[in-house]
């Protein structure tokens, strides 16, 4: 039986190699401490010093420059395997950061916004783009909007790994984070699979409850290859990501406002908006409560991967400038 003060070191140690995880160049003490912050765990730069060394001397962590650290494939195994308890929860925990981050303006169009990241192999990443641009010309996606960059360079907090381009999609939890800055509280329950019939959406036939799940849907969907997003866009067929979340009835007005004020933005994600305490495509909705379904901003991913083209996906990941982004069009130019 492992002791409280253990277990908490565990979780200590753990929240720290997931920061390391997601960086491919050495990270110092103070950054850490600052992200862990965000994450809401209050340890001093002094405290993290003391636990690297520990987890350096554990083989987990190993010194990369005067005061870095890189995680190892020891660690990288850690983080996999421990505290499983400690990762139920883990999506839903990341959406609420992700929104509270997200401090865009529709009215001044100015802000940071919440993005997905994607590493595809650089040979590849040409073909890619010709996969990704019919799903984003049909509108299967957040917005059209993306930032690119090349490996060594930086996509938000994320370094693009060697021999990579990286690729920031904008994520639909930029509607949560619109919707919470107008005091509009929204329940993320699912993330799922969504068929489209005759160019309509018709229902869900795969769900996954953000509040009981370590993995992100959509990575685990495009994993799973149970996507034809490709097909959707060009048929008008197929099944593509989309995710399910409540707000108040009584605040569909201001709602509405907001979500109007993205789309003049550029960043849609809004594909159904119901009724007060009506089922929306088959789900049940709470009472006095109102159904919407987002868009998830992974399918030109999702139909890349359609095309045999993998890409190492990091959902929900981190925030980018909306000014710093540029349409998707452009790419190809």
């Amino acid at each position: 039986m492992i002791g409280i003060e253990t277990q908490e070191v565990e979780r200590k140690v753990i929240s720290i190699l997931r920061i390391l995880s997601e960086s491919t160049e050495p990270v110092g003490a103070r950054v850490i401490a600052r992200h862990l912050k965000e994450g809401g765990v209050e340890l001093s730069e002094r405290a993290v010093r003391y636990h690297l060394k520990l987890m350096d001397e554990r083989g987990l962590t190993q010194l990369a420059g005067r005061d870095g650290r890189l995680i190892t494939k020891q660690g990288i195994e850690e983080l996999k395997s421990a505290l499983v308890q400690d990762k139920v929860g883990f999506v839903i925990s990341r959406i609420e950061l992700l929104a509270f981050r997200t401090d865009f303006d529709w009215k001044t169009r100015t802000g940071s916004i919440p993005v997905n990241i994607s590493f595809f192999p650089r040979k590849e990443f040409k073909r890619a783009i010709q996969a990704m641009s019919l799903a984003f010309k049909a509108g299967l996606c957040v917005s059209d909007l993306v930032a690119l960059a090349q490996e060594g360079e930086r996509l938000g907090e994320l370094t693009v790994p060697q021999g990579m381009t990286g690729l920031a999609t904008v994520c639909s939890i930029v509607v949560n984070g619109a919707l919470l800055k107008a005091g509009v509280p929204m329940d993320s329950r699912f993330g799922g699979i969504l068929e489209i019939r005759n160019h309509q959406p018709l229902r869900f036939v795969e769900l996954i409850q953000y509040a009981g799940s370590s993995l992100d849907p959509s990575e685990v969907f495009i994993r799973g290859k149970m996507t034809s997003v490709g097909q959707a866009a060009r048929e008008g067929n197929g099944k593509i990501l989309a995710n399910f979340r409540e707000i108040p009835a009584i605040c569909r007005p201001v709602a509405e406002e907001v979500v109007a004020g993205l789309g003049g933005a550029g960043l849609g994600g809004l594909l159904f908006m119901g009724k007060a305490s009506d089922p929306v495509y088959e789900i049940p909705v709470e009472l006095n409560k109102i159904g919407m379904v987002l868009i998830g901003g992974l399918n030109p991913v999702a139909a890349a991967e359609e095309a045999g083209i993998e890409a190492e996906n990091r959902a929900m990941s981190t925030v980018m400038e909306y000014r710093s982004l540029i349409r998707f069009e452009e790419l190809g130019r």
